[in-house]
């Protein structure tokens, strides 16, 4: 009972210094404040960017496999044809669909506006396989891919930027190479990918899609096919699907046994994504958290001026009787309080400016409570740590020597 009721003490002593001092003891707290704050806010934005962007590669669908050739040894025969897709899908029973993407940078030129553009060329099967979510229009089809036609999709942000409002369709724009671009319609808009980050929209390039039988006829010099991706009838077919897909090729070019192919699962591509945003992440917080380290020597800063400033009332407190460790345990409370408030407070910061910042960035913050919990913890070990010195110098003074100080 003892324990407790001197616990309650040291508790309300420590508050009515750190009352009796507002303005020093937040300025001690700000170090705190700002280390816990910048970190919750790093951190679930850093997550909540993966997620969304994880979430992007998703939907090209975890069934996909993509293969490419490998351009170090690649000869002009290994090169893939329109004839080597169709057989793929024929004569492969785990296949469902496949398509070449062949990507080029160009400009998309409108009456008022240009653009850069990222154009793709690529089949029916191939906006099958992207999961575009088409706002206005329609995709293009077989007909116009066979023949070639001059029609092209675009994105939301694209058109936006190009004729100042969204749907554009039926609406005619250049497209291709800045040096020879040419007329196409516009018969599809789709959803602007990673769409999420709204502050990177005005830098990134115009997304066009086109007939890759068009892209051929644009950029015929420097055209090739040199991946394609294939979707399997389930995920659990995905390897049988790649490895199909290789066979046929490989068997198409005589060039069985050369390696001449790489498979990659869309699924490998997505966990490399996630570990490499998962330390970036780890680090940029990590780098944040070099503030608490800043804020904890505040603390003990304050702490040394505090015993400082009471070493008579320190001189008191022993000599009618209080204990060493009644004296340690009365300012190491303080910091510990000191610090978990500026915890609690850098936690609310965070959490405010995750949203905020998100908002802004159109990205919706991941809030992790192991995250919140240890930044809390590790703000109490701060206070601790950094309050065990001032407090092992109070403990320590000579009762008589701090009754004569002045």
């Amino acid at each position: 009972m003892n324990i407790l009721a001197n616990l309650v003490e040291n508790f309300k002593m420590a508050l009515d210094s750190i009352i009796s001092n507002k303005m020093r003891s937040f300025l001690t707290m700000l170090g705190i404040i700002i280390g816990i704050s910048s970190v919750i806010t790093i951190v679930s934005l850093g997550q909540g960017g993966q997620n969304s962007i994880t979430g992007e590669f998703e939907k090209f669908g975890s069934s996909t496999v993509n293969i490419s050739i490998d351009s170090s040894k690649a000869e002009q025969s290994d090169r893939i044809t329109y004839e080597d897709i169709k057989q793929v899908k024929n004569k492969v029973d785990t296949v469902k669909y496949v398509a070449p993407f062949v990507s080029k940078s160009g400009v998309a030129i409108s009456d008022t506006e240009n653009k850069k553009a990222n154009i793709t060329g690529t089949n029916t099967d191939g906006l099958t396989i992207q999961n575009l979510e088409f706002l206005y229009g329609r995709a293009f089809n077989e007909r116009e891919y066979s023949e070639g036609k001059n029609v092209v999709i675009i994105d939301e942000i694209a058109a936006k930027t190009l004729f100042g409002y969204s749907d554009a369709t039926g609406k005619t724009i250049k497209i291709g190479s800045s040096q020879s671009p040419i007329k196409a319609t516009i018969i599809g808009i789709t959803s602007s990918p990673m769409a999420s980050f709204g502050g990177m929209n005005n830098q990134r390039p115009a997304m066009l899609y086109v007939p890759a039988t068009l892209l051929q006829n644009m950029y015929s010099n420097e055209f090739s096919i040199d991946r394609i991706s294939v979707m399997a009838t389930d995920k659990n077919s995905t390897e049988d699907a790649g490895i199909g897909a290789k066979n046929i090729l490989e068997s198409r070019h005589n060039n069985r046994g050369k390696d001449m192919y790489i498979a990659e699962n869309a699924i490998s591509q997505i966990d490399q994504i996630n570990n490499v945003l998962g330390i970036f992440t780890a680090f940029i917080g990590a780098v944040a958290a070099i503030s608490l380290i800043v804020g904890g020597i505040g603390v003990m800063n304050i702490m040394l001026v505090s015993v400082t400033e009471r070493t008579r009332e320190i001189g008191i407190r022993k000599a009618i009787g209080a204990t060493t460790g009644a004296i340690l345990l009365q300012f190491l409370t303080e910091s510990v309080i000191i610090s978990m408030l500026g915890g609690i407070i850098g936690m609310l910061v965070g959490i405010l400016g995750a949203f905020g910042i998100g908002k802004f960035a159109n990205i919706t913050p991941s809030l992790s409570p192991i995250v919140i919990i240890s930044a809390i913890l590790f703000s109490s070990a701060v206070g601790i740590f950094f309050g065990i010195y001032p407090a092992r110098k109070a403990a320590n003074l000579d009762p008589i020597d701090a009754l004569r100080y002045e």
